[in-house]
């Protein structure tokens, strides 16, 4: 069957790497795809806002099923455009993808469902937000509503650095993701990522992870779509998964059913692990960019035939099986990341980097010109590798990472280092 896959960075890479495994594919379209993307699959100059142009693609091509990778389309509405037309897609509807697109509406989903997450309150005018903020005091989590490319978000530890982020929201920092701010608690505990594949009305598990968020080594800095992850994390154990399910994932597509959006495709939960057991952090709608990097490589079953299952509303009764092995991703970002990237310098000694056993490395913000490959974005390359356990996949990965030539990037260095520690501990 011939399949279209929307999105250009690495989490498409690593979705299109997943694809090709299966025996039910025959054509593999990524729109627009990136360089990497173009080695499995066919780029196509397709504008993913452009709901009738991809419509018109589908039926030219005979597509099967379009897999929606990014946020953004699926907020857009896109899978509302193609069931319109009986055109079966992977993703969610844009009313259920509401979880990610309004920090303020899951958070009140929250509230009426009893699903344990931070203590907050809803703020569209600076004035009441500030008195909020003086009343609390620090340290306190502040978001824009909206989505802000993993960057709007600050974990203000002052009073100051709190009243700052409020100030430039509201005056424009997020545009109008940032009409509207989020103020929490600040919860404490281990953060970690949960995926559950849904089908409208059941969720099965899929897998976990840990981001590394914060741009420096000891998560320093200010935060980033992320820098790193690694699979799975054993913080996440089997009470802790039940508990997760049993008290975030079917409440949250309870409560979707009930409003009339069933939620179907990728259930992303950023959790908080705290004394009191799993609080949710956030929804993401998708798979986590670079959590989809770590993910994929260890699934064993078809992840295309799961997909389909997901679109028809028919996920099997049994979760997806993934390998016991470890995978670390690190992520190569041009210099002055998160801020303005310079993009532009070349990247050389990829090939070598990758003949490294257990390696492979996603496109995320590259080009081609005169054939050399150019930085063309903030996060570049990830740098993915298995191994038995995290931190053998961890120096397989900076092995990689210590090929490739780019004076214009940089890494964090320390990738897996909670889990690693964990290994050693345990040893």
């Amino acid at each position: 069957m011939n399949i279209l896959l929307v999105g250009s960075g690495g989490r498409e890479h690593a979705i299109a790497h997943a694809l090709v495994k299966s025996p039910r594919l025959t054509r593999l379209f990524v729109a627009p795809g990136n360089p990497g993307t173009a080695r499995v699959g066919l780029n196509v100059a397709l504008d993913a806002a452009d709901h009738d142009a991809v419509i018109r693609f589908c039926r030219e091509e005979q597509i099967a099923l379009v897999i929606v990778g990014p946020e953004q389309p699926l907020i857009g509405g896109l899978v509302d455009a193609l069931e319109a037309y009986d055109i079966l897609a992977f993703g969610p509807t844009q009313a259920a993808a509401r979880l990610e697109g309004s920090k303020g509406f899951t958070k009140d989903l929250c509230r009426d469902y009893d699903i344990p997450t931070a203590r907050y309150a809803r703020f569209s005018a600076l004035e009441p937000a500030l008195r909020y903020l003086r009343e609390n005091g620090a340290p306190i989590v502040v978001k824009a509503d909206g989505l802000a490319a993993g960057k709007g978000v600050v974990v203000a530890q002052t009073l100051d650095e709190a009243e700052q982020a409020v100030q430039a929201m509201f005056a424009g920092a997020f545009g109008q993701s940032g009409a509207e701010v989020v103020i929490e608690e600040c919860l404490e505990g281990e953060e970690a990522s949960f995926f559950a594949i849904c089908d409208g009305v059941r969720a099965l598990p899929f897998a976990t992870a840990q981001d590394h968020k914060r741009v420096g080594d000891g998560d320093t800095g200010p935060n980033t779509g992320g820098m790193g992850a690694y699979s799975p994390a054993s913080v996440v154990t089997p009470d802790i998964e039940a508990r997760i399910m049993n008290d975030i994932i079917a409440p949250t597509m309870r409560a979707m059913r009930d409003r009339g959006a069933p939620f179907k495709g990728v259930l992303y939960a950023g959790l908080m692990l705290t004394k009191e057991g799993p609080k949710l952090i956030e929804y993401n709608c998708r798979f986590g960019d670079p959590e989809a990097q770590v993910i994929l490589p260890r699934l064993e079953d078809d992840l295309l035939e799961l997909m389909l299952a997901s679109a028809r509303g028919a996920l099997p009764l049994e979760r997806p099986r993934f390998s016991p092995r470890a995978a670390l991703t690190v992520v190569l970002a041009a210099k002055n990341y998160p801020g303005t990237p310079i993009t532009g310098s070349e990247i050389r000694n990829v090939t070598s980097a990758e003949a490294i056993e257990g390696v492979t490395i996603t496109h995320a913000g590259t080009r081609e010109a005169d054939g050399r490959l150019l930085a063309a974005g903030g996060r570049v390359l990830n740098v993915t590798a298995l191994g038995e356990s995290v931190a053998e996949a961890q120096a397989r990965a900076y092995a990689a990472v210590d090929l490739i030539d780019w004076p214009g990037g940089f890494c964090r260095r320390d990738i897996g280092w909670r889990e690693v520690a964990r290994e050693q501990k345990r040893a």
